[in-house]
């Protein structure tokens, strides 16, 4: 939206106040004011939750924590163990690159896990920080050259296939625990099968309906039909649902037609990668449940960092993890509470440095190419005397060009 100054008018006009419009630029720095107001509220709750979690912990399971027992875990930690969790989140950062090149044709991995880091630092400061980041995804592949188009239907892949596989984790770490013999009952059981089933064939729906025609029409008379029981104040227009998903698939189908498969192993690589560095966290503080419980850990992890009160869900993600590896699944308090926070640090709090690092070259690179392709700027070196004096050497030139670079 381009802002035009006001017209000064008549003098009658400004006495009478005639033809008065909307004071934009009060109402932009009033929204920013708020916007700050929200993230420093949502970071100190988010602050306050872990600096109380021994209590937070004593109030959900009756186990008593400390600080200092927490403290003593993350001391005990050997170098290899240190050495073997970085090694398993970086090769997170790079298996999620592939979706994000999956779904963005022509991004390169570097710029993908630049991307990522900034992205994240800037989703993991605010709430509600999605929205800042779909911004700052405009703003960074833009300046690579990418039109708007494509940057729409990647942020629109993106949150489909994250927001399929976050469905999809309940039901793997539900279907874990009762194939291991968790259950404590068959009432428990079959409960359970039906949830996860139910859960699974939602997602598969999903899925068709993203891929096939046929399918998608299926599923939008179904919901058009669903939404006519709605009361008629809050029911919207007729045909507004089956219309939505023609239109979600009409910008996503080429994407998800010819890259489906390297989108979904990315993710898969990505979860596997987050997962085993959950069960890391709990092997070097002792409190390692066995394999199908890491994984119902780990399953909650990541539907509780969708918590909106709090950035990612910090500190609301710690104290579930830790109540349910007591509560649940027997761990000693101190030994959950450190794996908790220990698996919070790798997939929270070192993406907001690492991020920061990220934004921080690539605006620095930015800088220097558009210094590098102003008008009138020499280059270091001589030029070459035996160059052919025909050639083009405008500066606009090679910034018309687009950018693929960090």
């Amino acid at each position: 939206m381009i802002l035009r100054a006001e017209e000064p008018g008549t003098l009658a006009d400004r006495q009478t106040g005639g033809d008065r419009r909307p004071d934009w630029g009060h109402s932009r720095v009033n929204r920013k004011w708020l916007q700050i107001a929200l993230s420093a509220v949502s970071l100190g709750l988010a602050v306050a939750l872990v600096v109380y979690l021994p209590q937070i912990v004593h109030t959900l399971t009756g186990a008593t924590v400390s600080w200092h027992e927490i403290g003593r875990r993350f001391g005990g930690l050997g170098w290899q163990t240190i050495a073997l969790m970085t090694l398993l989140w970086l090769a997170s950062l790079l298996a999620y690159t592939y979706v994000m090149t999956s779904a963005l044709p022509g991004l390169t991995h570097p710029q993908a896990l630049t991307l990522n880091a900034a992205g994240s630092a800037v989703s993991n400061l605010l709430p509600f920080g999605g929205a800042a980041g779909v911004a700052l995804t405009f703003g960074m592949t833009r300046g690579w050259g990418f039109a708007n188009r494509p940057i729409v239907v990647y942020t629109l892949v993106t949150g489909i296939w994250n927001s399929l596989f976050r469905f999809i984790l309940p039901a793997v770490g539900i279907a874990c625990l009762l194939i291991a013999g968790k259950a404590t009952n068959p009432t428990v059981a079959k409960a359970g099968w039906a949830g996860a089933v139910s859960i699974l064939a939602l997602v598969a729906v999903v899925a068709a309906a993203l891929y096939w025609d046929r399918a998608a029409a299926v599923l939008g008379r179904a919901l058009d039909r669903l939404v006519r029981l709605a009361p008629r104040r809050f029911r919207p227009a007729e045909h507004a649902a089956s219309a939505a998903i023609e239109r979600l698939r009409r910008d996503t189908a080429g994407i998800i037609h010819t890259r489906w498969a390297g989108l979904s192993l990315g993710m898969v690589a990505f979860l596997v990668l987050q997962c085993l560095i959950m069960a890391a966290c709990m092997v070097a503080t002792d409190s390692y449940p066995g394999p199908a419980e890491t994984v119902a850990v780990f399953a909650l992890s990541r539907v509780l960092t969708t918590a909106l009160v709090t950035p990612s869900g910090a500190g609301i993600m710690e104290g579930g993890v830790a109540a349910l590896l007591i509560g649940a699944f027997g761990q000693p308090a101190g030994g959950a509470t450190a794996a908790a926070v220990l698996f919070g640090f790798w997939t929270y709090t070192i993406e907001i440095p690492w991020g920061g690092l990220a934004l921080g070259g690539w605006a620095l690179l930015r800088r220097r190419e558009a210094r590098a392709a102003r008008p009138g700027t020499a280059p270091d070196a001589d030029p070459d005397p035996d160059a052919d004096p025909d050639t083009d050497t405008d500066p606009g030139t090679a910034a018309a060009r687009p950018s693929r670079a960090l």
